[in-house]
């Protein structure tokens, strides 16, 4: 897994601005956080109902798709 996401323009750019009451700041890394673990979550999921021939397509073999889709949301 990447460790960048898409959301790390976002915070650079939200930072870049003005700084954020402490409190906005906290919600703001909390809500990335539970976005992130959420799209982990979807995509590993997704991994385990790939075929055998989208899986040979993206050069990921059965086992290490399972062993990747039984990881838990907050690993990266």
């Amino acid at each position: 897994m990447v460790n960048t996401t898409a959301h790390d323009p976002l915070i650079a750019y939200l930072d870049a601005q003005r700084p954020l009451p402490p409190m906005s700041a906290i919600a703001l890394r909390i809500a990335v956080a539970l976005a992130q673990w959420s799209e982990r979550r979807r995509t590993r999921r997704a991994l385990l109902q790939l075929d055998e021939h989208l899986l040979r397509d993206i050069g990921v073999e059965r086992h290490v798709a399972f062993k990747e889709a039984r990881r838990m949301f907050w690993q990266r």
